[in-house]
């Protein structure tokens, strides 16, 4: 009671005065903030899709009114005498209303900020928006973290040693947790990087198949046969994984031979006969066809061309049609495809049995 006897005694109306307006224009200022730079920011937003801008927006409306009437009042005290130990009370309570003031806003950014982003996720990749969800509430878990311990240590708490114990505390248990943990920072970079999102056709060592679902500490595939492959989202991470879902075209490359008898005329045309078969398939485009070498029992061809799809169903269709029709004008021009064979020359010992008898 007798602080506030020397507070009122130690300044006169002048003084009060000005701590009023001091503190009438902190509010006025916190007013403006709040409803003025929320709805310039709002307004922006609805002419962008950046999410940062509305996010910033809902965040400026989460200034509260409590905590403006606590900073009004500090902000008029400063023009005040002020007794040491009100002073030094006052100055406890704006910063921890200002650390807490901040703890809103950043919270509610990042509640605003993943409202617009998971929906956009979920739309490209169901399965991942949740892991998204879970760093959202990794991210607000950490600023409350810090906004408490910065709070705790302006009230004069020893915040070292808090913390050195739960460093060991964290040690310990990363330590009994250390796959799973391994597994969601795993499940978390395949959200964030993206080397493959569900529907995508990937093989992983000698394993492949079309991505279902990726889980918080798992990663399911259907194989080609039908059966569901189980990853660890650590493990595969691990693995080189190849995408191929993500090809613009498949590039194909077989050979074909055929038989020493054949024309030197029709072996020069072989190439362009190859080349026709190519280019008239609507899914193809064709690189390049070559009489490649002389092998042990044909003449050998190359042919390079590329699917432009990076579905493997049309890739077979289209190499089917182009070994059908390859085999047709063969066929038409009377050019016979080889195959392994080998010739025994036996006229030198049928000539030693008739001398010796």
């Amino acid at each position: 009671m007798r602080v506030w006897q020397d507070l009122l005694l130690a300044n006169d109306f002048a003084a009060w005065l000005l701590a009023a307006t001091i503190g009438g224009g902190v509010l006025a200022v916190l007013a403006l903030v709040k409803y003025a730079g929320a709805r310039v920011l709002g307004a922006i937003a609805r002419r962008t899709e950046a999410g940062w801008d509305n996010a910033a927006a809902e965040a400026l409306r989460a200034t509260s009114v409590f905590l403006g009437v606590v900073f009004a009042l500090y902000a008029g005290a400063t023009a005040l005498t002020v007794p040491a130990r009100l002073g030094e009370l006052l100055s406890i309570v704006a910063v921890l209303a200002l650390l807490l003031q901040v703890a809103l806003w950043a919270n509610r950014f990042i509640v605003s900020w993943f409202a617009v982003q998971i929906p956009r996720r979920r739309a490209v990749d169901p399965e991942g928006a949740t892991a998204y969800n879970l760093l959202g509430v990794g991210a607000r878990i950490f600023v409350w973290s810090l906004i408490l311990l910065v709070a705790l240590d302006h009230l004069g708490f020893n915040i070292t040693g808090l913390v050195a114990g739960l460093g060991i505390g964290g040690i310990a248990v990363a330590l009994a947790v250390q796959n799973i943990l391994g597994d969601l920072f795993a499940s978390l970079s395949i959200v964030l990087d993206k080397p493959f999102v569900v529907g995508d056709f990937i093989v992983v060592d000698s394993l492949r198949g079309t991505v279902e679902r990726v889980g918080i500490k798992t990663t399911h595939v259907r194989s080609l046969d039908g059966e569901m492959l189980v990853f660890s989202n650590a493990d595969l991470l691990k693995s080189r994984i190849r995408n191929f879902k993500r090809m613009l075209e498949r590039r194909v490359l077989f050979r074909i031979g055929v038989i020493y008898q054949t024309p030197a005329e029709k072996v020069k045309s072989i190439p362009q006969w190859l080349r026709e078969a190519v280019e008239a398939q609507q899914n193809a485009r064709f690189d390049r066809a070559h009489f490649l070498e002389y092998g042990d029992s044909a003449l050998v061809f190359e042919i390079v061309y590329y699917v432009r799809s990076p579905d493997y169903n049309v890739y077979m269709d289209t190499q089917q049609a182009i070994n059908l029709a390859i085999l047709d004008r063969f066929a038409r021009e009377g050019v016979e495809f080889a195959y392994p064979t080998r010739t025994l020359h036996i006229s030198s010992m049928v000539q030693a049995a008739g001398a010796t008898a």
